[in-house]
């Protein structure tokens, strides 16, 4: 690497230390699966909304009707392969690695897609045909991994794969993005991976969150109806589930929401969230054995190594004020998660297991 371009990180590296420093801030690496967001049955935030879960199901008498069969879309699947069109920035590096340990146990491919120097989500309709073609190509069983909108391999007479994904609080989301990609080792990985892309505006790099949104930066509005392409639009996580149509590609709107929940309702088998590690886990594998058998057990037995995968330490907190303002604008978004997480403890609680069943 050029001694130009290692100087530059040197000096955005310590002045990120020294701001950090002078804030006098416990760092709150949020960016990977931990304890901390893996509350699930155990306890905590998941604990709650799973017992929330069960007193509305119970009062609108659908607890025992729930059916872990109608509610697992892996019944749907002509070929045992997992398609992981990973959202960024909801633990999909730590997940994508548990995934690779998991191979090894219960004996599938692992595959992911290679670094791309313009990472494009949104596909042509040759490109989608491409990918399925692609995906479906592996030997069962078989996982593939990659950051693109959802694609349906039916509508080109290719079998269904078995759909999974994360997602996360959006607002969380978002400024985790935001940070993840000042972060001095992220340009380190793309210089060495691409040596002749440029490199950033030092003022865009110091930038904050916080500032960014309360001096009304265009990079911090969200405006509601805004499409935003370039290397991909990454303020929301539903366009990952809406599908490649121009229809998904305005910010926060009715029709992109649709779409993202119809296709999960009919075409993926599990949707994990981050703050809900436990439950994902447990659905995961019971509703998916043959490739996440065990899974809960791996990830807990090397917890260690998997809460440091992708941490950044150059993420600062972000005021509640601020991620206020910022949710006014994700309202859509947060209903998709909301939706998500509601059918994930749906599955769960199906499944009547004694530790989910009473929502303690």
């Amino acid at each position: 690497m050029a001694i130009s371009t290692t100087l530059f990180l040197f000096i955005h590296t310590r002045d990120l230390h020294t701001k950090l420093k002078a804030m006098e801030v416990k760092l709150q690496p949020e960016d990977m699966l931990s304890g901390d967001s893996a509350a699930g049955v155990g306890g905590g935030s998941g604990n709650t909304a799973v017992s929330a879960m069960v007193r509305i199901l119970t009062q609108s008498d659908e607890l025992e009707s729930l059916d872990a069969q109608e509610l697992n879309n892996t019944r749907h699947a002509g070929v045992d392969v997992v398609f992981f069109n990973r959202v960024p920035k909801v633990g999909s590096q730590t997940f994508m690695e548990l995934l690779r340990r998991l191979s090894m146990r219960n004996i599938f491919g692992f595959h992911r897609d290679h670094i791309q120097r313009v990472e494009t989500i949104r596909l042509a309709p040759s490109d989608q045909l491409n990918l399925a073609t692609h995906v479906i190509s592996y030997k069962p069983p078989a996982v593939y991994v990659k950051h693109v909108c959802f694609t349906n391999f039916t509508q080109y007479g290719l079998p269904e794969p078995i759909y999974v994904n994360l997602v996360r609080d959006p607002v969380e989301r978002v400024i985790s993005w935001y940070y993840y990609v000042r972060a001095p080792w992220y340009y380190v990985e793309r210089k060495q991976a691409f040596p002749d892309i440029p490199l950033p505006d030092p003022h865009w790099l110091k930038k904050d969150f916080e500032t960014c949104v309360l001096q009304g930066d265009r990079e911090c509005r969200y405006l509601e109806g805004e499409s935003h392409e370039g290397i991909g639009d990454h303020r929301r996580q539903s366009l990952f589930f809406c599908g490649h149509s121009d229809f998904c590609t305005p910010f926060n709107t009715l029709g992109a929401l649709q779409r993202a929940k119809k296709a999960v309702e009919r075409h993926y088998a599990v949707v994990g969230v981050l703050e809900d590690l436990n439950s994902t886990l447990t659905v995961l594998e019971n509703y998916i054995p043959l490739f996440f058998k065990g899974a809960t057990q791996v990830y807990w037995d090397e917890v260690d190594r998997f809460t440091r995968i992708n941490r950044n330490l150059f993420k600062p907190p972000v005021s509640e004020e601020v991620k206020d303002i910022v949710r006014q604008n994700f309202t859509r978004e947060v209903e998709f998660y909301q939706f998500c997480r509601q059918r994930l403890h749906r599955q769960l609680l199906a499944l009547r297991l004694p530790s989910t069943h009473s929502g303690a």
